[in-house]
């Protein structure tokens, strides 16, 4: 038989076994992790985590690594650093103020001497390991370098200016820290001081020289060229950054005052030396990009590019007008594509391609602005609309007058060279990548950018023609009209294939095109009629040719045509209104049949995808004439009547009777009151309640057939019609009568709605009845405020608040049950 301890007995024999298996896992774990110690090789030295040209050579003079226990800590890096700095505070006071009686003489000898100490100390302290002390005293060893520099022009050459002896003594101590930060491999600090001082000497000497523009920029570019080297020859991490960033430094600085010489020259040989300058610069970049990383190589291909733009430009654009001189830059800029097929690494070869698009850019970016206002500049016709055709012809329509437009003309030759460079890219596509060789293939998506690009430019460069022709006002809104036509069929043909940018490109210029000949027409009767005729003409026939079995994008494009159509359509009945000498709100109703038309067409057009498009655009019109009518009450009434008659219309398809079907009670209802208003009454129930009886007889009837049906749809049309126009009638009415029986009657509605849970009569029958006995005790109320004292209002509003804020929570949760309970009713 099995022996089956007792419960106690059992429980501590578990516990024992499971601590001793604790005790046994924590053993194992401690074992592996020594196995895992012995077993894992030393790490490797990380990487070098910046090399912009290339590995650097081992250094000649490598000292050998310090042991393990000798590494710095960061206590002791402070105690050296600051053992450095007072020493070096100490060599500056002693030399530059005095020690003792001795002279200037005597102390340059003592510092001459302790110099050659700091020197050679840091060579024994390497040896022995000692690498951060060694990089302290070196540090000052080259502080002490530059006071030798300062005493021996104290001693030896106290007449030498002080420009001169600082370029001579920067580029000795540039050399010498050179070399000693090469025999001393170790020391981090002296090559690096060596490169940020080489920045120095040629700056200096051209200064001290008394050198022009010219020999700075000569100066920054061979300080530039020095640093070029250095970086792709140089030693180390820490010397090729700090040479990379005196290059880039130097070298754009010389390139700006090569680009301002180039720009202000008003001749040929002026031109020439900044040409050089310019050109040296990009020979300079070349040959740094050549052996740069990537980033760096394409950034050298972008300045080489730009630099040999800017230096042919500027010869051939100088003595010549500065309007001219763009497009002669983006020739320049389009040249430079030919130095693709050069033997250039990839990332050079991008660098140029990218600084020729952006040479292409600016030229175009420089001549768009011309194009915003031939297109805005007629928005200052709606001050002075048919008021003749300006004088001036275009030109004093858009605004601008005079010698102005002398400067702009080379603008739509800019753009149209653009534009026909971009679109000979787009049509040869596949035989310029061919050509670009080793440059990796751009996808479909850059050429369509590149056609849509062009598309834009082509037709921006067009829009400014006829201002900078000189067009009189006729021949400028007929030529604008030709190419709104134009560009619209453009934008059919290429949107009918499919969605393509170009397309819609040419669709967005249409119609901006149209909006600013649109603008330009209102100057003269004559010409507002056929151009907008033309507009609603042309994107009718885009809605209507884009109609069929196509993508999203073209069914929205076609409803951005149609909308369009619609507005031209409502300028048109406008503009017949005023040519009718009809006032405003007798020129509203007119504009009705514009959503007519809307209506009917959206009847018929039904099952396509423009019709809600159409049907919306079409109550523009409506609730503009509604808008004009409003002064005129008599006017108002008969437009809300025929805008309640076409919602009525559109209430008879199914599927927009649950929107147009109440709207179109409403206006009906509004119309009625307007009217009322509009006649003098003084008694509205003597007219609304004949009409509210028998709506709320129909209302029972339907709610009997129907239980279903909703409380508005029975009896909210019913009870608005008359509640509303008496609650407007007791507000204003001094004697108490009506709001009494108005309040009473809302009462009863109120309570009805809440005993039969019928939402339209609760609701209404509440709102009407606080909004009359807020104007029944509003007088008292302000009598009472008026008679308390000023503190006590903001004191009680203070108390409501915190009472409301103590009992938040309960609150919305009883909110929260009474639109719950109010929900559920019918």
């Amino acid at each position: 038989m099995e022996h089956v301890p007792p419960p106690a007995e059992e429980l501590a024999l578990l516990d024992r076994e499971l601590a001793r298996l604790d005790a046994r896992r924590s053993h194992l774990l401690v074992r592996r992790a020594w196995l895992l110690s012995v077993l894992t090789p030393p790490a490797a030295p990380p990487a070098p985590h910046f090399a912009p040209f290339g590995p650097p050579p081992p250094a000649p003079f490598a000292v050998p690594a310090a042991r393990a226990g000798n590494a710095p800590g960061g206590a002791q890096n402070v105690l050296l650093t600051l053992g450095g700095l007072l020493l070096a505070v100490a060599a500056i006071a002693f030399t530059l103020v005095s020690w003792g009686h001795m002279g200037i003489a005597g102390r340059s000898a003592v510092l001459g001497a302790v110099t050659l100490a700091a020197l050679a100390a840091p060579v024994a302290l390497l040896r022995r390991g000692l690498s951060a002390t060694a990089e302290s005293l070196g540090a000052l060893a080259c502080l002490l370098m530059v006071l030798d520099a300062y005493a021996l022009h104290r001693v030896a050459v106290p007449e030498a200016g002080a420009a001169g002896f600082t370029a001579a003594s920067s580029a000795v101590l540039a050399v010498l820290w050179g070399g000693y930060g090469l025999l001393l491999g170790r020391l981090r600090l002296p090559l690096p001081l060596a490169v940020v001082t080489a920045q120095l000497p040629l700056v200096l000497w051209a200064w001290s020289a008394g050198a022009g523009a010219s020999g700075f920029g000569w100066a920054l570019l061979g300080t530039a060229a020095l640093d070029c080297v250095i970086a792709v020859r140089g030693r180390g991490d820490a010397v090729r950054m700090t040479a990379c960033a005196g290059a880039w430094t130097t070298g754009l600085w010389g390139l700006l005052v090569a680009l301002a010489q180039s720009v202000a020259a008003r001749s040929v040989p002026d031109a020439l030396e900044p040409a050089a300058l310019l050109l040296a610069g990009a020979a300079i970049a070349l040959f740094g990009a050549w052996r740069a990383p990537r980033g760096l190589a394409v950034a050298g291909g972008v300045l080489a590019g730009l630099c040999g733009v800017a230096a042919v430009g500027g010869v051939l654009c100088a003595g010549m007008d500065r309007g001219w001189s763009v497009p002669v830059y983006l020739l320049c800029g389009a040249a430079l594509l030919t130095a693709v097929r050069a033997p250039l690494p990839e990332p050079v070869g991008r660098g140029l391609g990218w600084a020729a698009a952006s040479v292409g850019t600016a030229a175009v970016l420089v001549s768009a602005p011309l194009a915003g206002l031939s297109l805005l500049g007629p928005v200052s016709q709606l001050g002075r609309v048919w008021s003749g055709a300006p004088d001036g012809g275009v030109r004093g329509a858009l605004g601008v007058t005079g010698s102005a437009w002398s400067a702009t003309a080379a603008a739509p030759v800019t753009l149209l060279a653009a534009a026909a460079l971009l679109g000979a890219a787009y049509r040869w596509w596949d035989g310029l990548v061919r050509v670009a060789g080793p440059v990796p293939r751009p996808g479909p998506g850059v050429r369509a950018a590149v056609g849509a690009v062009a598309s834009a430019v082509c037709w921006a460069g067009l829009v400014t023609l006829p201002a900078v022709l000189g067009f009189s006002y006729p021949a400028a809104v007929a030529a604008q009209s030709v190419l709104v036509c134009g560009t619209l069929a453009v934008a059919v043909t290429r949107l009918r294939r499919g969605p393509e940018a170009v397309g819609w490109t040419a669709l967005v210029s249409g119609l901006a095109g149209a909006v600013g000949v649109g603008f330009l027409s209102l100057a003269e009767e004559s010409a507002t009629y056929p151009v907008f005729a033309m507009a609603l003409v042309a994107l009718g026939a885009v809605a209507v040719l884009l109609d069929g079995p196509v993508d999203g994008a073209s069914r929205a494009a076609q409803a951005v045509a149609a909308g369009g159509a619609v507005v031209c359509a409502t300028v048109l009945v406008r503009a017949a209104g005023a040519s009718w000498d009809l006032a405003g709100h007798r020129a509203a109703p007119l504009l009705l049949a514009v959503t007519a038309v809307t209506v009917l067409l959206g009847a018929r057009l039904r099952n396509r995808p423009v019709a809600p498009v159409i049907e919306i655009a079409g109550a523009v019109p409506a609730v503009l004439a509604v808008l004009m009518a409003a002064p005129d009450r008599p006017f108002l009434a008969l437009v809300l009547a025929l805008c309640g008659v076409l919602a009525a219309g559109t209430a008879v398809r199914a599927e927009r009777r649950p929107a147009t079907g109440h709207l179109a009670v409403a206006l009906f209802v509004l119309a009625t009151w307007v009217r009322l208003t509009a006649s003098g009454v003084t008694a509205p129930e003597a007219y609304t309640l004949p009409v509210t009886v028998p709506a709320l007889a129909v209302g029972v009837l339907r709610r009997r057939r129907d239980p279903s049906a909703s409380s508005w749809t029975a009896y909210g049309a019913g009870l608005a019609a008359t509640l509303v126009p008496s609650l407007f009638a007791a507000w204003f009415d001094p004697d108490w009568q009506r709001p009494l029986l108005l309040g009473t009657a809302a009462l009863v509605i109120t309570l009805a709605g809440a005993r039969l849970r019928l939402q339209a009569l609760l609701l209404l029958g509440g709102t009407v009845l606080a909004l009359d006995a807020v104007h029944e005790l509003a007088p008292y109320v302000v009598q009472v405020v008026g008679a308390l004292p000023r503190w006590l209002p903001p004191a009680l509003a203070g108390a409501l608040l915190l009472v409301v804020g103590a009992t938040y929570e309960q609150r919305l949760r009883d909110a929260r049950r009474l639109k719950e309970s109010v929900g559920r009713m019918r």
